[in-house]
Formats: C-alpha cells, sequence, structure tokens
C-alpha cells in the first residue's frame, strides 16, 4: 500500500510539473542573446524584453537609415525605447 501510495504522489508531481512551469518566464535562468544589427524584426520582438513587433520595426527602421548601433545606449536612439529597456536588456544585446 505504501509503495502504491508513493508511485500515486509521484505520478501526480510529474503531472503537476508542467503547470507550474507555465507560470514562470521561459528566458529566467538563461541568457538569449540577439545581435541588434542583424537580427530581424521577428527575433527583435521574441528576444528582446519590452520589445513588440511595432519597436522592433523602428529599430530596423532606425538600422536602415542610420547604420549599425555601435553601442548597446545607442538603442536607446530609436523612438519609444528607452535607457530603462536598454537596461533590462543588456546581457542580451550583441553588436
Amino acid at each position: 500500500m505504501k509503495t502504491l501510495i508513493q508511485s500515486l504522489m509521484l505520478t501526480l508531481t510529474l503531472c503537476l510539473s508542467p503547470l507550474a512551469l507555465a507560470d514562470q518566464d521561459p528566458h529566467e535562468g538563461i541568457t538569449i542573446t540577439v545581435n541588434i544589427n542583424t537580427a530581424n524584426a521577428e527575433e527583435l520582438d521574441n528576444l528582446l524584453i519590452g520589445i513588440g513587433p511595432d519597436k522592433a520595426a523602428k529599430i530596423i527602421a532606425y538600422r536602415e537609415t542610420h547604420g549599425k548601433f555601435s553601442s548597446a545606449e545607442d538603442l536607446a536612439k530609436v523612438k519609444g525605447i528607452g535607457v530603462a529597456t536598454v537596461e533590462k536588456n543588456r546581457a542580451r544585446i550583441l553588436l
């Protein structure tokens, strides 16, 4: 009986594990990087925190008009992207 209860508890734990993970940040504990000079809009949208499709498009447009970014801080020159967004993404930004 004890083994049956232990087996049921283990099964229940394994079944509920994906539900617990669903609330976690999928990027937590993982440093994802993206080259802001070569990434397409979809990559920027998916890989940078606080960057959606509209801001990703603005990054691409800025890059096409002004050339490559020379530093992570240059990203704040894009309208709608502030220093706080750059700081949240500093470890993710490659040049």
